[in-house]
């Protein structure tokens, strides 16, 4: 294999490794920003010796006891001591062979899930709600700050000073990196949700890059919600999350073409539609709604997608329905996305004249400014109302506004249509 196949090789393994490697390094050393140090030594370490010896046959093992030699020799020395003098409870001046032993321990316990104890660690209450998302996702999706500032609407020096200031404010927590429990783990709770909400979304519809999706990062969201229902399983917001995620996921392949170009929901062949996980969403959906939170945020939007799940064909969708949902959940969750969203379903529902007045109300919204769903959405509406012209202009707005690669060739099209349809009528 090449150096360069290989490195390629090795740099997908610790994508696919990093996050639960932080999680094993930071419940070992209760500081995130040293396990990321860990972590990446490990990584360079692999660099080195992988294209010579050849990919361990269990990869994962392998990183982690590297990143456990490292931490024990950090720990060994003067400092490192010092500063976990303390924590450990006595003095480590000479780490002997039971102290390593009590710190390999702490490293592979497996009590409780370790990327979901991470999670809770980030959304730890000393953090601000942004931070706690913003941590997250660099931690658990190993998502860059251009890529958070985008999934949430803010600048890139934002979200890395963010990210900055979250770790050393963790790090002087001096957390336990594992799940909480009673009254603490609910008031966490809500801030997890959406950190494991913005995970999957970045998978669903990436905010940069090549890929429009990342099916990857879709998974392990599921698989996070799947094991927090199993934790708190009275808890009706995380079922509404957990069938939210399953019936959006349930369209992945659906998504994009042969060509990797995304495809429209209303365009969609739904014969692909995967139906194993629309049955588990609308089972999730039902225990929320049994336990009483059919108006919860998560819920709300996983009836939404229950819409479409539940039409054979797009002729059948209930627009009407999913109108009066977004009327709720504007009033349960209001936010300029969702007032977009609101007004993409009011234009099917109502006709494209119903949608184009909804985002006069929205155009000049700050958030939104950069924001090429809107302008993409503003194209879509002109285009079916009847105004080629003017819907050019948008698609090319949202073109430009994308980084995603993909979405900027699949709206740079919709915007040569237009051209097509304005000569139509001239004609």
């Amino acid at each position: 294999m090449a150096a360069t196949e290989s490195h390629r090789a090795i740099e997908a393994i610790f994508r696919i490794e990093r996050a639960r490697l932080i999680a094993r390094l930071a419940r070992m050393v209760r500081d995130v920003g040293l396990a990321e140090e860990l972590a990446q030594d490990a990584f360079v370490t692999a660099l080195s010796e992988w294209p010579r010896a050849g990919v361990p046959a269990n990869p994962g093992a392998w990183l982690t006891a590297s990143a456990k030699r490292r931490a024990i020799d950090l720990l060994r020395r003067d400092r490192m001591l010092a500063r976990k003098h303390a924590e450990i409870g006595r003095d480590l001046t000479d780490v002997d062979d039971t102290g390593i032993a009590a710190i390999e321990a702490a490293m592979d316990d497996d009590v409780g899930d370790e990327l979901l104890g991470l999670i809770f660690a980030a959304c730890h209450p000393v953090l601000s709600p942004e931070a706690r998302a913003a941590l997250t996702l660099r931690l658990i999706g190993g998502l860059t700050t251009e890529e958070i500032a985008r999934a949430y609407l803010s600048s890139e020096p934002t979200v890395a000073q963010r990210i900055v200031r979250a770790k050393k404010t963790l790090g002087k927590a001096g957390l336990s990196f594992e799940v909480p429990r009673g009254q603490e783990r609910r008031e966490r709770l809500a801030s997890v949700l959406e950190v494991i909400y913005l995970i999957f979304n970045e998978g669903y519809s990436a905010t940069s890059g090549q890929d429009l999706i990342r099916p990857a990062l879709c998974a392990e969201a599921q698989r996070l919600g799947r094991i927090l229902a199993g934790l708190i399983p009275d808890e009706p917001e995380v079922f509404g999350l957990l069938a939210l995620m399953e019936i959006q996921a349930s369209r992945l392949t659906a998504r994009l073409d042969p060509d990797g170009m995304p495809v429209p929901l209303t365009h969609q062949n739904r014969s692909r539609w995967d139906r194993l996980l629309i049955r588990r969403g609308l089972a999730a959906l039902e225990r929320a709604e049994a336990q009483g939170g059919a108006d919860g945020p998560y819920a709300l939007q996983a009836a939404l997608a229950a819409c479409h799940a539940r039409a054979n064909r797009v002729e059948e969708t209930d627009w009407r329905r999913i109108a009066g949902l977004y009327d709720q959940l504007r009033a349960v969750m209001p936010s300029p996305v969702v007032d977009l969203n609101r007004a993409v379903a009011y234009s099917m529902a109502f006709g494209p004249e119903a949608g184009l007045a909804l985002l006069d109300e929205i155009d000049q919204e700050a958030d939104l400014r950069n924001y090429a769903p809107l302008p993409a959405a503003k194209g879509d509406f002109l285009l079916r109302a009847g105004r080629p012209a003017e819907a050019r202009v948008q698609f090319e707005r949202a073109a430009a506004l994308s980084l995603n690669e993909r979405e900027r060739a699949f709206l740079l099209g919709r915007a040569g249509a237009c051209s097509g349809s304005d000569a139509k009528q001239e004609r």
